[in-house]
């Protein structure tokens, strides 16, 4: 098993990330509904997350082999109280609406590149350049305790496709500061996306002796996850998690997944942040 350390400042778009569970306990009192005059929009109080996270994934998506990884946690926002649940599956975002019960605004992921030379299922195969997914999510709580969530993103950069992930989550705390939560998850994607990922071309064909696929859109994997966030400290979180997914649809039809990859797929990582609060 390999270890790489991936040393990107994905804070760029980390504004109100998902990196602690329980964040709207910390500053209930902090709530303004209009800015004083005089005061700019940035006035106020904000935080700022750093942290890290080692997590062990499939060397690339449909790979059957895995790869120690490690990433940096960068999150920024203003004070005041918080969503009543965040997942580390989420990505990054920011809330324009938030009721209390439904909640909507901008998102994005970071995605990392993929190389032939990462491995040697993908010889003959082309790069996959670093790039972004920006969109939109929702979220709303039908219950106390049960969260759903989705996310639509376009990408940039990686790939020309539209992705959409859907999760349910349903969470406890089982002490003040040890929160549990799971449930399913699924994606959905376009056609760009998966050519992008899955498609092997007829000279990528004769390169790399895989079967010929063009991939069309839809259903890419149906999947569960989990996690346990402990609040250490005021400012310090640690979280275990645990995400597994079954390709399904075009991702597993790909002669890439089925000659030399996995329809499974598994995630498990740890986490640390610590928060440090200040003003403007």
């Amino acid at each position: 098993m390999c270890f790489r350390v991936i040393a990107v400042l994905s804070g760029a778009l980390a504004f109100s990330s998902s990196t602690t569970v329980f964040a709207d306990e910390y500053y209930p009192e902090n709530q303004t509904t209009s800015t004083p005059r005089g005061e700019h929009w940035w006035s106020g109080d904000w935080y700022l997350t750093l942290g890290a996270k080692g997590f062990v994934a499939p060397k690339y998506e449909g790979a059957k082999d895995y790869m120690l990884s490690a990433a940096p946690v960068i999150s920024l926002g203003r004070a005041g109280k918080s969503v009543r649940f965040s997942s580390l599956n989420d990505n990054a975002s920011f809330g324009f609406i938030d009721t209390g019960v439904f909640r909507a605004g901008l998102t994005g992921k970071l995605i990392t590149g993929r190389d032939r030379g990462d491995s040697d299922d993908l010889k003959g195969l082309h790069d996959v350049d670093w790039g972004v997914e920006v969109g939109g999510f929702a979220e709303f709580y039908p219950t106390d305790n049960i969260r759903g969530r989705v996310e639509v993103r376009r990408g940039i950069g990686a790939h020309d496709g539209v992705v959409a992930d859907f999760a349910i989550d349903a969470f406890k705390d089982i002490t003040p500061t040890v929160r549990v939560s799971a449930g399913p998850r699924a994606t959905v994607a376009s056609k760009d996306y998966f050519k992008e990922y899955y498609g092997v071309t007829a000279s990528e064909s004769v390169a790399s002796g895989l079967a010929q696929y063009s991939p069309g859109g839809g259903l890419k994997s149906l999947g569960v996850g989990g996690q346990i966030t402990w609040q250490t400290t005021d400012k310090i979180t640690t979280s275990a998690y645990a995400e597994y997914s079954r390709l399904m649809g075009p991702a597993a039809d790909s002669s890439l997944v089925r000659e030399r990859g996995s329809a499974n797929q598994a995630t498990l990582g740890v986490q640390a942040t610590y928060r440090f609060d200040f003003a403007l």
